[in-house]
């Protein structure tokens, strides 16, 4: 999503986003753990194959698109701080 974008939708609409984020953060964390813990219980019981790393290749697809959504949560709260202006004395 772009930042232009990002002015077009109301606050509701951003909290929204913001608290799906959050949702989609513990969802990846949990399944690269599995394919953490699915890739060494194959390195033990099978050895190295291809098997053993193609869960890691996974859970590193899934990182970077982690660290996508990270980008786009200082986005959604850069825009949500600048519609509500903090009064500072």
């Amino acid at each position: 999503m772009n930042p232009e974008n990002l002015t077009d939708l109301s606050e509701h609409a951003l909290l929204k986003k913001m608290k799906n984020l959050q949702t989609n953060k513990i969802v990846d964390a949990t399944i690269i753990g599995v394919t953490i813990g699915i890739a060494i219980y194959s390195l033990v019981k099978n050895g190295l194959e291809f098997f053993t790393f193609f869960p890691l290749i996974l859970a590193y697809m899934i990182f970077r698109n982690s660290a996508n959504n990270k980008i786009l949560e200082k986005e959604i709260q850069k825009e949500i701080d600048s519609r509500n202006p903090k009064d500072k004395f």
